[in-house]
């Protein structure tokens, strides 16, 4: 497997051995800026990515769970920007966030005092399967370009068009990045490549054309439409998609669109792509500023998110043959939120240093 994939998976390994009312809140969009937040209100900040009705239900559980909690009212509150989110929890305009892991890291470096929370575990119902992957991906009938032996190369995809999601976008744009440099690193014409050579397309750039797809499943409707070669993660397109054929989340599985699928990918049904890459990511937090929470609600807060009463929550922890929505889904029926400290995501900043 490669590298980054061990590098990963052992320093989690490591580390998690180390280591108001009944409508469950008010929600209100943010755009840049969301203003003073109101005293005796605990404010959570979303990313749009989280904002649509797939798991709203998710959302005012939670907020049912942290009101009884606390006894403080709860307001949601989405941004259609990833930095005004982070911008948020750090400058205290929002309490908790749910800004994905590397925006939890560029939170803690802009402001310590956010700290995670909770994360979601693995299946195993612990920290060392607590990560989702971030899939390079291609039309289906299109992967024997990058087939090398057993397995796949990213070389050929240099001087096509590719889709990332937004720039900030961990899964969708940092660890495919740092594997294509890595891959492409291997040719002479880009031995000293950076992200910054992935961002913009054209003759005398790595990507005929760069597009962003503004969400994972905005990403895998230019993959299927013809647009672009493009990455995305499993777990954010898992409700739309289903396998086709191959190991799930393993190099050359065939994925394809549900015939349910929502928006913007309803009218693809049907379309397959093929996995070509696949990278762990380290699941996300829920982040916290502890200057704005007090210590005595921080503990109300992690007994409460680490409590059978969510673990059970079938609008939270989506079971996995249920149908609905929900913020996570099960496998095993042991995944639950675990309390995890700041060192566990130093493998993220590892490669986004």
């Amino acid at each position: 497997m490669k590298k980054i994939w061990l590098l990963m998976i052992s320093l989690v390994v490591l580390v998690a051995a180390t280591g108001c009312g009944t409508n469950g809140g008010a929600l209100h969009v943010a755009g840049a800026g969301a203003g003073p937040k109101s005293e005796g209100t605990i404010t959570i900040a979303w990313l749009q990515g989280e904002s649509g009705a797939v798991v709203k239900e998710a959302r005012d559980e939670l907020g049912k769970v942290i009101e009884k909690a606390t006894g403080k009212q709860v307001e949601h509150a989405i941004f259609t920007e990833d930095t005004d989110a982070i911008d948020a929890i750090v400058n205290g305009q929002a309490d908790l966030a749910f800004i994905g892991t590397e925006g939890y890291v560029r939170a803690n470096a802009a402001n310590p005092m956010v700290q995670p929370l909770v994360v979601a575990s693995g299946e195993t119902g612990t920290l060392e399967d607590a990560f989702y992957f971030s899939w390079v991906s291609v039309r289906q009938g299109e992967e024997g370009a990058y087939k090398r032996g057993n397995g796949y190369a990213l070389e050929p995809i240099a001087g096509k068009k590719i889709s990332f999601v937004s720039e900030t976008s961990m899964s969708g744009f940092k660890i495919p990045a740092h594997e294509m440099i890595g891959s492409l690193g291997r040719m002479d014409k880009y031995q000293d490549l950076t992200t910054d050579d992935l961002l913009q397309g054209g003759k005398d750039q790595v990507f005929r054309e760069v597009l962003y797809g503004g969400t994972h499943q905005g990403s895998l409707e230019n993959l299927l439409t013809g647009k672009a070669d493009a990455s995305f993660c499993d777990r954010c397109v898992s409700d739309d998609i289903e396998l086709s054929s191959g190991t799930a989340n393993m190099p050359g599985a065939v994925y394809k669109v549900k015939t349910d699928a929502a928006e913007p990918l309803h009218a693809l049904a049907g379309k397959a792509f093929t996995i070509i890459s696949v990278t762990p990511v380290l699941n996300p937090p829920f982040a916290i500023n502890t200057d704005t929470v007090s210590s005595e609600d921080q503990q109300k807060l992690l007994d409460a998110f680490t409590s059978d009463e969510v673990s059970g929550n079938p609008h939270i922890f989506l079971p996995e043959d249920a149908e609905g929505s929900g913020l996570f889904k099960q496998t095993s029926g042991m995944e639950r939120f675990l309390p995890v400290d700041d060192a566990w995501f130093h493998p993220i900043r590892e490669l986004t240093d």
